[in-house]
């Protein structure tokens, strides 16, 4: 079975996860910007999610960790929670 670790922020609005997609883009700490910004508390560990398999996660979710390239910055993903920046970390 494959594993993966990734961090993600969680915002309510596709607008919001845009722009802190594009402060990320543009050279921003991502677990600096989850600090700030994520609705999740994760964001206390700069929004990283530990380590997971296939299934554990919501679908929305799980598709992208498990097909993205590591190390890319993945989103807006919406899933029931709101909409997502998410970046797998490692993946075996």
């Amino acid at each position: 079975m494959s594993v993966a670790t990734a961090r993600h922020i969680l915002v309510d609005t596709e607008e919001e996860c845009l722009k802190l997609k594009e402060r990320i883009e543009g050279g921003e700490d991502f677990g600096e910007v989850a600090k700030e910004h994520s609705n999740c508390p994760s964001k206390a560990q700069g929004g990283d999610l530990g380590q997971f398999g296939p299934g554990m996660m919501v679908k929305e979710f799980d598709e992208v960790v498990f097909s993205a390239e590591v190390n890319s910055l993945q989103g807006p993903v919406k899933t029931q929670f709101g909409y997502h920046l998410l970046e797998v970390t490692s993946r075996s």
